[in-house]
C-alpha cells in the first residue's frame, strides 16, 4: 500500500466523521469556556491549553512546505501565508486576549484539539506540497482562487473583530461574561465562528481540493453546534438578552 492510498484512506474516513461529529455535539457540549464543568479528568490553564492545541497546526503546514515534491510557486506560498496568518494569531496572540488567570480547560480537550490539528495540517498540507503536484502561479487569477480569497479574507475580518470586542468586555482583574454589543454582534451570538467558517470555505475553494473540503466540513462541525450552545445560554443567564439576535446566521438561524 502506497503513502498517497493511506493518504486517501485517511482523508476519506475524515470526511465521512465531519457529520458524525455534528450531529454529537449538539447532544455533548465541550466542556470549556462557558460550558466548563466537571468529570472530565485533569485540567490545565487554557490559556496553555490554547498554545498546545492551536500551535501544532502552523509547525505541521510549515514542515510540509519545507519537505513538499512539489514545485515552488508564488500560489504555494501565499497558501502556507494563508494558513500561518490564522493559526500563528490564534496559537500566539489570541491567548494572550484572554482576560482570566483563572480559567480551566480540560486535558482531554487540549489532546483532542492536538489530534484535530495535526490531522487538518496535515491533510491539507501533503496534499498542497505534494500530491496536487503543484498549482501554478496562473491558479491566482483563476475565479475559484479570487472568490476564495475573498472569502478568506472576509471571515479573517470577520473573526478578528469578534475576537477583539469579546476581550474588551471584560477589564482588568474582572470575571464573569457580559453580552457583546456592536458588529455583527447586533444580529448573531457567534460572529467569531461565522467568520472562521468563512475562512475556511474560502479555503477549500481557494485550494480547490478535498482536504480543503474536509476542513470546511469539520469547521461546521464543530462551531455550528457550539454556536447554538452559545445563543442558548446567553437566553438563559441574560433575561434581557436582544430577542432578534439569531445564533450563527443573521435573520437565519
Amino acid at each position: 500500500m502506497t503513502s498517497d492510498t493511506v493518504y486517501n484512506i485517511i482523508l476519506i474516513a475524515w470526511l465521512v466523521l465531519s457529520p458524525l461529529i455534528f450531529t454529537g455535539l449538539f447532544f455533548v457540549v465541550a466542556p470549556y469556556g462557558r460550558h466548563i464543568k466537571s468529570g472530565w479528568g485533569p485540567s490545565l490553564d487554557s490559556k496553555l491549553g490554547w498554545v498546545i492545541m492551536e500551535a501544532c497546526s502552523p509547525v505541521i503546514f510549515a514542515l510540509c512546505f519545507i519537505l513538499g515534491k512539489a514545485p515552488l510557486s508564488i500560489t504555494s506560498v501565499i497558501f502556507l501565508l494563508m494558513w500561518e496568518a490564522h493559526y500563528v494569531h490564534r496559537a500566539f496572540i489570541y491567548p494572550s486576549s484572554l482576560k482570566s488567570s483563572h480559567d480551566k480547560m480540560p486535558l482531554s480537550i487540549a489532546l483532542s484539539g492536538i489530534f484535530f490539528n495535526l490531522m487538518n495540517a496535515w491533510l491539507n498540507g501533503y496534499y498542497i506540497f505534494t500530491l496536487s503536484g503543484g498549482y501554478p502561479d496562473q491558479w491566482l487569477y483563476d475565479p475559484r482562487f479570487v472568490a476564495g480569497a475573498a472569502l478568506f479574507i472576509a471571515g479573517f475580518v470577520i473573526n478578528r473583530h469578534a475576537d477583539f470586542t469579546l476581550a474588551k468586555l471584560r477589564k482588568p482583574g474582572e470575571t464573569g461574561y457580559k453580552v457583546p454589543q456592536g458588529g455583527l454582534y447586533r444580529w448573531i451570538s457567534c460572529p467569531n465562528y461565522l467568520g472562521e467558517i468563512l475562512i475556511w470555505t474560502g479555503w477549500a475553494l481557494a485550494t480547490w481540493s478535498l482536504a480543503g473540503l474536509s476542513f470546511a466540513l469539520w469547521t461546521v462541525a464543530n462551531l455550528a453546534p457550539r454556536a447554538m450552545s452559545h445563543h442558548t445560554w446567553y437566553h438563559k443567564h441574560f433575561p434581557d438578552y436582544p430577542p432578534g439576535r439569531k445564533a450563527l446566521v443573521p435573520g437565519i438561524w
